[in-house]
Order: structure tokens, then C-alpha cells, then sequence
């Protein structure tokens, strides 16, 4: 039995690392994830109590339009290559939530959001690869929403104002993608010093004045670094979820490299800023393709 989740649960957007690394140690491709493994290890505490279903807000799941996933056991996607053949045999059974599922075809429709669902869709690696760290035993039920091949920014933002309710409701947002998604840049150096541009310029738009916040994020293609950092920001989106979920609530950044595989990447919480203080880490330069 899961205790009472509190009054309101914070959002959080989680660069989520290479494809299936927790089953394959933290060190791979060069990249060292101890300190995105601390960071998401810590999820449940500063949330305080289990949450009654966690949904994710999947960067590596796009649709023509915002869909939800309701499958009641959802099977598991192995949408990544070039790993061991073991990691196309692991498993995250966590359950489903058609209820939640439900529940979020109603906030969004009622909000004039055009939403489909997807009763086949099992759980991708920007899912079952974090959840299996912040709750290995997969016990919590899980579920998916895409984001939409339209790239709005605005669209997101909107998205996750609807979504606000669900926070009253033991659910716990996540979005999980990137804050950094160059997998080939051109010029590793170029790569490296607009990372960092773009690293301290999303941090100052989403830990700054919240009233500020959804107007920065929206126009975040006017950042400096932005268009390196995320030439398709399929792995941006899931930010705009998250913080239009908590729009109008102080944001921390909870996880940051300076040098991962050479770029810098970070990770934030909405809400409930007081929890614990912010932890800023870095870690000495590591190379290596990112391939996730």
C-alpha cells in the first residue's frame, strides 16, 4: 500500500543518458552516468512518498498529434542500437494506467487539446531506463505520453498547463529527453563551448522568475547555442511539458555535467523548491560518441 502522496507533486525534466546504460554500468561510450544515477536516485526522496502512477512525457515517442499511451501492461520498445544483445532482453514490468489515460484525454480535451490514444505502445528507453533507477522494483504504475511532431513550443507549454491537475492527483510528471541532443556535431570544440552557452542560458530561463519562464522557453531557438544544442528538439519538448505544469513555481536545477562525452547537460525540478538544496555536479572531461 502506497502512503497518501501530498498535496501537490513537483515536475521534473530528466536528461535521461545513452539507451539502456543502468543495466550496463555507468560508464559507457566514454560516458561516465554515476552522477545522473545520483540524481534520479534521489527522486523519490525529494518527492517524499510514492506516487500513485508516474507519467512520462517521452522524448523518443513522436506523434501527429499528443497520444497517450493505454496499454494495462506495457510491453517494452528497444528503440536504440548498437548495444549488447542482453539489452534487447531486459525488462520494466511496471503496470500501466488506462485510468490515468483517461484522465488525461479528459484534461486535454477539455482544454481544447487534441489528444489520440495508443493501446499497443509499450514503454521506450527514455521510460523504463530512469524508472528503473528511481524505482527498480517497478512497482508504480507507468505510462507515456508522446510529444507532437509539430515542435511547438507553445503547443507543449499548453499541454502541460492542462496537465496541472494530475500533480493534486498523486501523479508525478516527468519529461524525459535531454537538455543537450547533438549526437554528430560537425565540430566537437564548436559543440562543447555552445553547449555551455546554451546549458547557462536554460538554466538562467528555468530557474529564474517563474512569470518570465514559459515566454523564454517558448522562444529558446534564440538562445545562444540553441540550434547545436538541438538541431530537432524532439528531446527540448518534454521540458516545455514539465514547466507548463508548474508554471508558476520556482524550478532548481537537480543534475549537472559539465563535460558529458565533452558537452554540458543538466536536469531541473518544478516545485516544491525547498525539498534539498541544489546539487551542482561536474566531472572531469570524458569523449566518446553519444549514441542514445
Amino acid at each position: 500500500m502506497h502512503a497518501t502522496p501530498p498535496s501537490e507533486l513537483p515536475t521534473y525534466f530528466l536528461s535521461h543518458g545513452a539507451g539502456p546504460w543502468p543495466w550496463m554500468g555507468d560508464n559507457i561510450f566514454g560516458l561516465d552516468h554515476s552522477h545522473l544515477r545520483t540524481s534520479i536516485e534521489r527522486i523519490p526522496q525529494e518527492v517524499g512518498t510514492a506516487p500513485t502512477t508516474v507519467l512520462v512525457i517521452s522524448g523518443e515517442w513522436e506523434a501527429d498529434e499528443f497520444t497517450v499511451q493505454t496499454n494495462p501492461h506495457p510491453p517494452m520498445l528497444y528503440d536504440y542500437g548498437g548495444f549488447p544483445e542482453f539489452t534487447y532482453r531486459i525488462q520494466y514490468p511496471a503496470p500501466g494506467s488506462p485510468a490515468v489515460a483517461a484522465r488525461i484525454t479528459t484534461l486535454l480535451g477539455e482544454a481544447g487539446i487534441r489528444v489520440d490514444t495508443d493501446p499497443h505502445r509499450g514503454y521506450s528507453h527514455g521510460t523504463f531506463s530512469p524508472m528503473h533507477i528511481a524505482w527498480p522494483g517497478a512497482d508504480i504504475p507507468v505510462l507515456e505520453l508522446s510529444i507532437k511532431a509539430s515542435y511547438d513550443a507553445g503547443e507543449h507549454l499548453a499541454v502541460g498547463r492542462a496537465l496541472a491537475p494530475l500533480r493534486r492527483e498523486g501523479v508525478l510528471i516527468i519529461g524525459s529527453g535531454s537538455s543537450y541532443h547533438n549526437l554528430r556535431p560537425t565540430d566537437p570544440h564548436l559543440a562543447a563551448r555552445a553547449s555551455r552557452q546554451w546549458d547557462d542560458w536554460l538554466t538562467a530561463a528555468v530557474t529564474g522568475a517563474p512569470e518570465q519562464r514559459s515566454a523564454l522557453l517558448q522562444n529558446w531557438h534564440r538562445a545562444p547555442g540553441a540550434r547545436v544544442a538541438h538541431p530537432r528538439e524532439d528531446h527540448l519538448l518534454p521540458l516545455m511539458v514539465v514547466a507548463g505544469a508548474a508554471e508558476t513555481e520556482p524550478a532548481q536545477r537537480t543534475y549537472h555535467e559539465d563535460s558529458f562525452g565533452g558537452v554540458a547537460v543538466s536536469g531541473y525540478r518544478f516545485g516544491n523548491p525547498n525539498t534539498l538544496p541544489e546539487h551542482l555536479i561536474t566531472h572531469p572531461a570524458t569523449h566518446g560518441e553519444m549514441r542514445w
